[in-house]
């Protein structure tokens, strides 16, 4: 069960069809992936996900340098090694790049774990349920056309969603933003909610217009209306508005999400698994937003997202944002809007050993 052996590499991951978002276009979503091999020959493996190649070597170099700090310990023993990590880069942490280089490792050591203990993720985190509520959010951005989007939002509803997340820029009129949030309902049709997601990209008063104009035309989510930064005006929005306000993907720690949970500013809490640092930070910032009542959902990465989801008991929906499945065996796919974890053990996933080597660049 001690650590034998750390691997890192850099994957970049051809998209089958470009777009653009955030006005960037994205052919590639780039990877840097950890294996971890114990003396007794498990490996476990995980990797973080961008749409851009910035900085992704420098985190594989930082993560690299922390891996070996990893060697000799007990795969069994993640807060310890977590601990560790955190002291070898804390001049600078906590956050930024520094948990981005220890999410990758942090998940091969539950997943070799889990395969240690031959129990899945979801079980080892609790076992509340194997399965959680999933939202379309792939091919819904803000670059599409009326028409295009129409037709991602049937086509999502087609195959069993029952929710769909919008992006919606800061480019059109408030009444402009309501009226494609209605464009994508009509097409998906009765019973399909529409959320959506203002990027972190309006001013507050634009969000209030903007949010009262969504809320006249059904949208049942509002994400990011504002910068996380500016906790009070989430909060007032929050306040203000009968749909819930959700937030906190671009978060990193424990105690920034205690300030935002305290105010009050988020109905639902958003936990990105690589900017918290991996599962043994997010399980414990679950546990916290449990404590003031709030629902969570997990950003991107639904593979690894519909463990710890499933096995938090105010675990509320999963976003089926698929980055990685060109490298994957077995990406879980949702059925009727629903994802089931992998049984197998650990995260249950198997790397396409060919693919993963056609994408590696380093």
């Amino acid at each position: 069960m001690k650590i034998s052996r750390v691997s890192i590499d850099v994957l970049e991951v051809p998209v089958e069809n470009a777009y653009v978002a955030a006005g960037r276009a994205v052919a590639a979503n780039w990877h840097v992936a950890a294996r971890i091999t114990t003396s007794d020959g498990i490996e476990g493996f995980g990797y973080i996900v961008k749409t851009g190649e910035q900085l992704m070597r420098a985190i594989a170099q930082a993560a690299r340098e922390l891996g070996d700090t990893l060697i000799g310990m007990n795969v069994l023993e993640t807060e310890a090694a977590w601990q560790k990590m955190a002291a070898a880069g804390k001049w600078v942490g906590p956050g930024g790049l520094l948990h981005w280089a220890m999410a990758p490792l942090d998940i091969a050591m539950w997943d070799a774990a889990g395969k240690t203990l031959d129990q899945p993720l979801y079980r080892l985190l609790g076992g509340y349920r194997d399965h959680i509520p999933a939202y379309a959010s792939d091919w819904l951005w803000y670059s599409l056309s009326n028409d295009q989007l129409a037709e991602s939002a049937q086509s999502h509803a087609k195959n069993g969603y029952k929710a769909i997340k919008l992006r919606l820029g800061k480019e059109l009129s408030p009444k402009e933003q309501a009226d494609r949030a209605r464009i994508a309902g009509n097409a998906a049709g009765a019973g399909v909610a529409v959320m959506v997601d203002g990027t972190e990209s309006w001013d507050l008063p634009y969000a209030r217009a903007a949010g009262r104009a969504l809320q006249d035309a059904g949208v049942t989510w509002l994400e990011d209306p504002v910068n996380h930064a500016d906790v009070a005006g989430l909060a007032s929005l929050a306040a203000e508005f009968d749909i819930p306000v959700t937030g906190g993907e671009n978060l990193y720690t424990l105690t920034q999400f205690q300030h935002t949970l305290q105010a009050r500013a988020v109905d639902v809490a958003i936990l990105d698994l690589f900017r918290v640092g991996g599962i043994t930070p997010w399980r414990k910032i679950a546990s916290l937003t449990e404590s003031y009542r709030v629902p969570i959902s997990g950003h991107v990465a639904p593979e690894f997202h519909v463990h710890l989801l499933a096995a938090a008991p105010n675990g509320q929906i999963v976003e089926y944002m698929p980055r990685s499945m060109a490298i994957l065996q077995n990406m879980p796919e949702p059925v009727d809007g629903v994802l089931t974890a992998p049984d197998g053990p650990g995260h249950g996933l198997a790397l396409d050993e060919a693919a993963y080597e056609r994408c590696r660049v380093e």
